[in-house]
């Protein structure tokens, strides 16, 4: 009796989780149809799931109507810049704050936790008026730092708890073995480090690789807008929007984030088992 409820329980939960990816990916599906329909197709009254005439117009005339190839570069630019800054800032914070609990880290930690649930609007004020003290509004370096700022809370309380789940023991044998301290975090702890750094700094690049609202208020430049804020000027008036090469665009700019997604999967999930340290 207990073994049939088991494999029911377990039939039940794949069947949930089959209807929860299916509820993940139908937004998507639907995008990559629609960016391969012609435009009869996408203005037909009985939609269907595949393109009866798949076409690439609407790639072509999405890369005629916008400069997608520079505003993705300045997206890629300003992304990857803020991961790689948010992690060499993050790391070494995390390592203290986990290491060394105190009353401070603890208060620190009980920050960067509520300091994620401020709206974006309570933020933009005071962040424009710094980077104009700057001279920073307007640039991508302004942005970045923006990024930064924004990741950095959550990036340092994700790595916090990937070195509390590093053995201080390790760090204790090594230390043992005459190991400075540097040495002991560059050869001992970083290694282990490795897949919540790499992890950290892909949440890092995905936020602002879909940012938005900062990008849309300090930059003023066509020539510096991010590929999010380029993809409002298919929307023309009153809501109309040219939805062929709107979906194209969408698409392409979903591309990144997954294919770096895909080639570091394997990675993250070994370096886990790898670091994995049975006491």
């Amino acid at each position: 009796m207990s073994l049939r409820t088991s494999r029911s329980a377990r039939a039940g939960q794949y069947a949930a989780l089959l209807c929860y990816l299916v509820f993940l990916a139908f937004p998507f599906l639907w995008l990559i149809s629609t960016a391969f329909k012609p435009a009869p197709e996408l203005g037909s009254l009985h939609p269907t799931w595949i393109p009866e005439h798949p076409t690439l117009d609407n790639f072509r005339q999405a890369f005629d109507e916008q400069p997608l190839l520079r505003a993705a570069a300045n997206s890629l630019t300003a992304a990857l810049a803020a991961g790689v800054i948010a992690v060499v800032i993050a790391t070494p914070m995390a390592y203290v704050m986990a290491r060394h609990r105190t009353r401070l880290s603890k208060a620190a930690t009980g920050w960067v936790v509520v300091s994620q649930a401020f709206p974006f609007v309570l933020l933009i004020i005071p962040l424009f008026l710094v980077l104009k003290h700057l001279r920073l509004i307007n640039t991508l370096w302004g942005l970045i730092m923006v990024y930064v700022v924004w990741a950095l809370p959550f990036a340092l309380w994700m790595l916090v708890g990937y070195v509390r789940a590093v053995p201080s023991e390790l760090e204790e044998a090594a230390a043992v073995d005459g190991a400075g301290r540097l040495r002991t975090l560059v050869s001992v702890t970083a290694p282990l480090l490795a897949p919540g750094i790499v992890a950290t700094a892909l949440f890092a690049f995905i936020t602002a690789w879909n940012e938005f609202f900062f990008a849309l208020v300090l930059l003023k430049t066509p020539e510096k807008q991010t590929l999010p804020v380029v993809l409002t000027h298919f929307l023309g008036a009153e809501g109309a929007s040219d939805l062929g090469p709107l979906a194209a665009a969408a698409f392409l700019a979903t591309l990144p984030s997954l294919v770096l997604f895909a080639v570091i999967q394997r990675r993250i999930t070994g370096g886990m088992l790898a670091g994995a340290v049975k006491s």
